[in-house]
């Protein structure tokens, strides 16, 4: 039926990304299982020196087995490395590490913090572990996810970043002091990615909470953004966000830009929004049109178009993942190739690669065991099971373990020309290139759920759906369900057709296991019947009357005109 149609619509989308079975074993003699077990073991050797060495600091020194506090004062890498841990199956831990962030984390500290990246790293994880504490066993409160207290800390975390956006053209500055709001001296120039990653983390805890003020600063930032780009499309690297003017006008896809196209694609997909895709696409127009050379992309003069930089950043290869997310597959192959070309040379991405000349730039020879080509190659496998992008796993594996592992943990690479190390490991090791690194060699693991299993849990709101898949990465790697978004508003007609549309769906799928239990009927007005009952046809007929708006629960049935897709599945406009 077209209702049932409607309910099945989000996981349906996803059993279209089902691998086929046996699809976790060997590719060109590649032993998946054993690399994905050497991941673990790289983890917990990371992880457990943390705890050891440098914890309650928020990063371990490798070198000298200690640790230093880096971007506030947060045990930061106990926040990012959360979610990994129930990605990785360790329930008690991660049970543990819950308890331990409640009672130890404070954000009323006289502090000067970074806004993007206390958003990305502990805003961000707070939200995934709040949103994954019930598949993790954590005894969660009545109310959730609509409440709880990761939530709580998130929103705590979150308000202390609000003063930020306090300026005339609502694009924030880039430091704020956690105790006193912005310093009186602070510089207002801003890189783009600083004013524009914040869509993906703001607006899910405008969802939970009820408080549209996050949601509303991040949308004024990015359309800032938007409406102040040049006139052939392209935005520059760093802005004044008192007056808007820009400050470094050099346009690319890499650092100081990044997650700003990212979070418009990954923004647009969880909260299917047409016109944040449609900002994205007008900016990849331009980008191919004026930066990228042989599937390389330059940097260039934001208003000319003219080259300014002939280089590839390593921060860059997030990019033929987030090609993926568009459904352009083909084009996202072709420069991934030409990154894994770099990878090969050297053993490791440097930060800075002189295309023209094939080799790193001067004191930009490093690599700090960043993830986002093994993040590349891990949405691509999902799209194309190609083996190529299995082996870029396996040379990332011997890679770090070769050069970067030492008894303290996994160490900077320093100069990826004579291997020397530097004394950090970030906190993104273990949040984003461990977990990609994972996620690529486990291919049963539930953040790839294809939506034949999911939860039903019952709000003050009703009851919603949750962890049929469909993650949704911040760029910090931390997994938004982005179906948690519909579960704490309140709009009864369709939370009576969702609950009508699963009864339907229980009877027609008897024969099939589901990770279900049934709740109490919590409908106002109307006390709790069998579900088979008349209740359910007189609710019809009321929404029947009434003129019929688009469920909260359906699929990408694009409202898009262009094509989009999630985890590599692109989805067509049948609208």
């Amino acid at each position: 039926s077209p209702a049932m149609q409607r309910f099945l619509g989000p996981l349906l989308c996803l059993w279209a990304l089902r691998l086929p079975a046996g699809s976790g074993v060997a590719a060109r003699g590649l032993d998946v299982a054993s690399y994905r077990e050497r991941v673990r073991a790289m983890f917990y050797h990371a992880y457990e020196h943390y705890l050891e060495s440098a914890f309650p600091y928020d990063e371990l020194r490798p070198l000298t087995c200690d640790g230093q506090d880096t971007w506030g004062s947060f045990s930061l890498t106990l926040i990012d490395a959360l979610d990994t841990l129930l990605i990785l199956g360790n329930v008690s831990e991660f049970q543990r590490v819950v308890s331990v962030l409640q009672e130890g984390v404070d954000f009323d500290i006289d502090v000067n913090a970074s806004v993007f990246e206390t958003n990305i790293r502990v805003v961000g994880g707070l939200l995934s572990a709040h949103l994954l504490s019930r598949k993790a066993g954590v005894e969660v409160e009545a109310g959730w996810p609509c409440s709880g207290p990761l939530l709580r800390m998130a929103e705590e975390a979150a308000r202390k970043l609000l003063p930020a956006f306090q300026t005339p053209t609502g694009m924030p500055y880039g430091t704020v002091n956690l105790l006193h709001g912005v310093n009186p001296g602070e510089t207002p120039v801003t890189c783009t990615a600083g004013i524009g990653t914040f869509i993906v983390e703001f607006a899910t805890l405008s969802h939970l909470t009820g408080d549209p003020v996050f949601e509303d600063v991040a949308r004024k930032a990015l359309k800032a953004l938007w409406k102040n780009r040049s006139d052939i499309g392209l935005v520059g690297n760093h802005i004044d966000v008192i007056t808007a003017k820009w400050v470094a006008q050099d346009a690319g896809i890499g650092a100081g830009v990044d997650s700003y196209f990212e979070y418009l694609v990954k923004g647009a997909i969880l909260l299917q929004d047409k016109e944040l895709m449609s900002m994205f696409l007008e900016y990849n127009k331009a980008i191919k049109n004026y930066t990228k050379f042989d599937d390389w992309y330059l940097w260039v003069q934001m208003y000319k178009g003219t080259v300014s930089m002939p280089v590839f950043q390593s921060l860059e290869a997030y990019w033929p993942g987030l090609q993926s997310l568009i459904g352009d597959v083909d084009n996202a192959m072709r420069t991934f190739l030409n990154y894994y070309t770099v990878w090969k040379q050297f053993g490791g991405l440097p930060e800075f690669y002189n295309i023209p000349q094939g080799y790193t730039v001067d004191k930009r020879e490093g690599y700090p065991l960043r993830p986002e080509l093994i993040e590349s190659a891990m949405y691509l496998y999902r799209a194309t099971r190609d083996p190529t992008l299995l082996e870029l796993g396996r040379d990332a594996v011997e890679s770090i373990e070769k050069i970067s592992k030492v008894d303290c943990g996994f160490a900077t690479i320093k100069d990826l020309r004579d291997h020397r190390l530097d004394n950090r490991m970030e906190s993104f090791f273990l949040a984003e290139t461990i977990k990609y690194l994972y996620l690529l060699f486990d291919p049963d693991n539930f953040i790839h759920n294809d939506g034949s299993d999911f939860d039903v849990v019952v709000t003050p709101y009703g009851e919603c759906v949750l962890n049929a898949g469909g993650y949704i990465f911040n760029t910090e790697a931390h997994p938004i369900d982005p179906a948690a978004l519909h579960c704490c508003r309140k709009r009864k007609e369709e939370q009576w057709e969702v609950e009508d549309l699963m009864r339907e769906f229980y009877s027609r799928k008897k024969t099939k296991k589901f990770t279900l239990k049934r709740a109490p009927d919590h409908r106002e007005g109307e006390n709790a019947k069998d579900p088979e009952d008349a209740s359910s046809e007189k609710a019809g007929e009321k929404r029947n009357s009434k003129k019929s708006s688009h469920s909260l629960l359906s699929c990408p049935s694009q409202s898009f005109n262009s094509k989009l897709a999630v985890l590599g599945q692109v989805f067509l406009d049948n609208t």
